[in-house]
Order: structure tokens, then C-alpha cells, then sequence
């Protein structure tokens, strides 16, 4: 998935997840890969997009609150979750927002 997300007409939810990366890769491009294929597969994920330069900034859309609390349970995310906080982020911040308006061309 690459571009702007298609999503559906509002009420929705954005995760923004920001992040500063450590250096070198450590296995987090195929494990972004990864999570990207798995974050697909659950039940109320709309899209994703996602940049990076200095900060990187990835933006996952779900259909509901109970879905976003779902994903950030799901066992192999909680492990990836693990790994990031010991190898791959020297900073992140993840925030939680209802999408309540949303238009563009």
C-alpha cells in the first residue's frame, strides 16, 4: 500500500504513530513490511500512509476505537511493539484521533 489512504466517509479514527529512528536497519524494513501485511488483516483497518525523513510519521486508519484496541494486542505486534522500543526508536510518540471531517480531490 503506498499513496494517500482511501478511506471511508467519516466518523473514523486515525493513529498517528511518530517516530526517530537509531541507526542502521536491525530488520525493520521487513518487519515494517510485516506489520503492514498483518495490520491489513484485522478486522477495521482502513489504510495507511506513511513518511520518512528526520522523524517519521505513519498514519494507520480504523473503522473503531475496539479495532485500534484490538491491534495493539495482537501477539506478533506486541512482540515487533518490544523490539522497537529495544532496537529500532530512539523516540515515539503514538496518538489516537477521531476523524470527523475529512475531503480532498
Amino acid at each position: 500500500m503506498s499513496g494517500i489512504a482511501k478511506t471511508p466517509s467519516p466518523p473514523y479514527y486515525a493513529v498517528i504513530f511518530s517516530s526517530t529512528r537509531t541507526e542502521g536497519d536491525h530488520g525493520y524494513g521487513a518487519m515494517a513490511d510485516r506489520m503492514l501485511e498483518l495490520a491489513a488483516q484485522q478486522e477495521g483497518f482502513l489504510g495507511i500512509e506513511s513518511a520518512r525523513e528526520d522523524v517519521g510519521i505513519t498514519v494507520s486508519y480504523w473503522a473503531s476505537e475496539e479495532s485500534i484496541k484490538s491491534w495493539k494486542q495482537n501477539a506478533e505486534h506486541l512482540e515487533v511493539q518490544y523490539l522497537g522500543h529495544k532496537a529500532w526508536y530512539s523516540e515515539f510518540k503514538v496518538r489516537v484521533a477521531k476523524v470527523e471531517r475529512a475531503y480532498g480531490i
